[in-house]
């Protein structure tokens, strides 16, 4: 997605509308400056103000993504490249989610093994052992918790019985016993509990599928 081209879309449907910044602002629940922002191409909509946005000023999701009207023809073509862009920044998005996860978890792992090596060989009083012991638990847990958090959010898994892609809840991916690349889950669809592949991105190839 270009963010400028877009931006420009944005602006020339806008005044085709007749609406200042301030008035397409008030009908989508944003600030002007918002507005501003993504005419400028400093920025593109969130997904979750994208429908009322194509809504108020006239035009779909593709066209957006695109940042032109469609006729038939470009419609189907810009639709497949619009969906590839989507799905590869959702990829993207979540090997950052991972490398986050990776340096968190080298962190806290560090971090309460400084703590717990500090208590125990260096002369200090007892309570101030007892500090540093608490709190090496302390960022173990939080650190662990924030890590769930993010691996969590980071992508999605694989039923290998049916095929489908799914996110599951916190709950269930907390309980989840787990390898490194699988873990315990009931599918939605299937109803099956099973270990289900990571997947960076809920879209996947049906061949892809088939071979699980």
């Amino acid at each position: 997605m270009d963010p400028v081209k877009i931006g420009n879309f944005i602006r020339n449907c806008r005044k085709e509308k007749g609406y200042t910044q301030e008035e397409l602002a008030d009908k989508i629940f944003v600030s002007p400056k918002t507005i501003s922002k993504w005419e400028c191409g400093n920025g593109t909509p969130d997904v979750s103000i994208m429908a009322s946005l194509c809504q108020e000023l006239g035009f779909n999701l593709n066209e957006l993504f695109s940042g032109e009207r469609l006729d038939d023809e470009k419609y189907k073509i810009n639709a497949e490249k619009n969906l590839k862009n989507m799905v590869d920044q959702e990829r993207e998005r979540n090997k950052k989610a991972l490398v986050a996860e990776i340096v968190l978890g080298i962190a806290v792992t560090l971090a309460s093994f400084t703590l717990f090596v500090l208590s125990g060989f260096f002369p200090m009083e007892v309570y101030q052992r007892i500090i540093l012991i608490v709190t090496g638990v302390a960022v173990f847990i939080l650190g662990i918790t924030g890590l769930l958090i993010i691996e969590h959010q980071g992508g999605y898994f694989q039923c290998p019985h049916c095929g489908e892609v799914f996110k599951p809840t916190f709950k269930q991916y907390f309980m989840g016993l787990h390898t490194v690349t699988k873990r315990r889950l009931k599918c939605p669809n299937c109803g099956k509990t099973s270990l289900c592949k990571r997947r960076l991105s809920k879209s996947e190839d049906k061949k892809q599928n088939k071979k699980l």
